[in-house]
């Protein structure tokens, strides 16, 4: 099964997290198919905090892909914009 989810990145206490589609079986931070975005929970005022090909995300979810909470939270986040 396919699922679109974060990969944490970042050093300890300032976490950077990738937006990936992975097979549910690899490790969190393991191999992944796409990187789809980013999401950096510190960013600054003049910094973007979501950035996300909606395209390529359509496309996974239209293709069977399932998503994680937290993506989900972030997603209605970004298109309420």
């Amino acid at each position: 099964m396919i699922k679109i989810r974060l990969a944490r990145h970042g050093s300890k206490k300032k976490p950077f997290y990738q937006i990936v589609v992975s097979d549910i079986r690899s490790a969190r931070n393991g191999k992944f198919i796409e990187r789809v975005g980013y999401f950096n929970p510190f960013a600054k005022e003049n910094e973007t905090t979501i950035s996300l090909s909606i395209k390529r995300v359509q496309y996974w979810l239209h293709n069977g892909a399932k998503q994680s909470k937290r993506f989900l939270k972030l997603f209605k986040q970004f298109t309420k914009k």
